[in-house]
């Protein structure tokens, strides 16, 4: 069990936005929640798995949608809707112990990113619980079923959803995350692409052996090896990579980029043309809200469940989707893909046929060399 300080949760933020491939949220975002809760003198406690009392009941609390701002044009569809003031997360949460007459004990993490880490962080402090010390992806994607409770087919029901406009819904006898999927995205879609969720409200003894532990203190470790890294003006890139058994693979400028929304997802590509160590090679990196898919020269190069992470060199700050500028410096740093994603089924969850690329899964580590 750990008490969290601040800097303790700046650096584990950073760490997992850089484990959130482009996606899982602004960290910006992320440390406005976590300030709201410490101006309120709440504390940030993080527990281990093996610490949880097997009756504990853990909730799982994200935000879904796309991670790119509402077009203009679909702005005077919510225009005259009230804004709620209570934060649609807490809502949801109250609203689920009220349905299951239970208090939770703590939350876990829907995946590592820079605010969809800090929400389950910020609703464990404003209910004076427990954060885990633990995710069910290892790392941000883009579906309800890239994660470790469908592999193993947790109930993700009595799932409850709440919007910025106070809009709360309770959904029973959803028969699996791929439903869920599909209904939390449809509610984003009207709820200007953002739709607070809570699911898997279980005892710990059901969760336990479906779940990644450590993934906190992983990203809070890589989040201080960045600071330190930074502050002393090593080369970023390569300090980060070294700290949690990655390669950085590219480095170039980018070349050009497209995005564009759709059905309640960013997607979009970027080019980049290599320089120094990478010279003579053309990247192209295709994301559905995080970096999935990757080809140098036209031949693929790195692909999911395999962690693809973009830093700006010129900043050394992670690149969330869809922030890209043509002529941007950047490096590109492989981290291996959690053991659970690299078996048959984690593979149909997070593999690449899962995203219509009719290719094998190759692991990138040992096969992608440094540059």
């Amino acid at each position: 069990m750990k008490i969290l300080t601040k800097q303790d949760m700046n650096d584990m933020l950073m760490g997992c936005t850089i484990l959130g491939t482009g996606g899982g949220g602004e960290i910006s975002e992320g440390l406005e929640l976590i300030n709201e809760a410490i101006a309120l003198n709440k504390e940030f406690i993080m527990i281990g798995v093996d610490e949880v009392p097997d009756e504990a009941i853990i909730v799982t609390p994200y935000y879904l949608g796309a991670i790119s701002e509402i077009p203009e044009g679909e702005i005077m569809r919510y225009k005259g809707l009230p804004k709620s003031a209570e934060e649609p997360i807490l809502k949801a949460v109250n609203r689920i112990e009220e349905y299951i007459g239970k208090k939770i004990f703590g939350t876990i993490a829907c995946e590592t990113g820079g605010s969809n880490t800090a929400v389950p962080m910020y609703v464990a402090a404003m209910k004076n619980g427990y954060i885990l010390d633990a995710d069910i992806a290892g790392r941000a994607v883009p579906e309800v079923t890239n994660s470790t409770y469908y592999i193993n087919g947790l109930p993700a029901s009595p799932i409850v959803a709440s919007n910025e406009f106070g809009e709360v819904a309770i959904f029973e006898n959803i028969k699996d995350d791929a439903r869920a999927e599909d209904i939390l995205r449809a509610l984003a879609m009207v709820s200007k692409n953002d739709v607070a969720a809570v699911d898997h409200a279980l005892e710990m003894k059901i969760l336990k052996n479906s779940i990644i532990s450590g993934t906190l203190t992983k990203a809070l470790n890589l989040g201080i090896r960045y600071r330190e890294a930074k502050a002393a003006k090593a080369n970023v890139a390569y300090e980060i990579a070294k700290a949690a058994g990655g390669v950085v693979a590219f480095v170039g400028v980018i070349d050009d980029f497209i995005w564009q929304t759709i059905d309640g997802f960013t997607i979009g590509s970027f080019t980049a043309n290599g320089n120094q160590n990478s010279s003579g090679d053309y990247l192209k990196v295709w994301f559905k809200n995080e970096n999935l898919m990757s080809w140098i020269n036209e031949e693929v190069f790195v692909s999911l469940p395999d962690l693809i992470c973009v830093i700006d060199t010129d900043t050394n700050e992670p690149i969330t989707n869809p922030n890209y500028k043509k002529n941007m410096n950047i490096a590109v740093v492989i981290y291996p893909a959690p053991e659970v994603f690299k078996t048959i089924k984690g593979l149909e969850a997070f593999g690449p046929r899962r995203f219509g690329f009719d290719i094998d899964y190759l692991p990138a580590i040992g096969r992608v060399r440094w540059v």
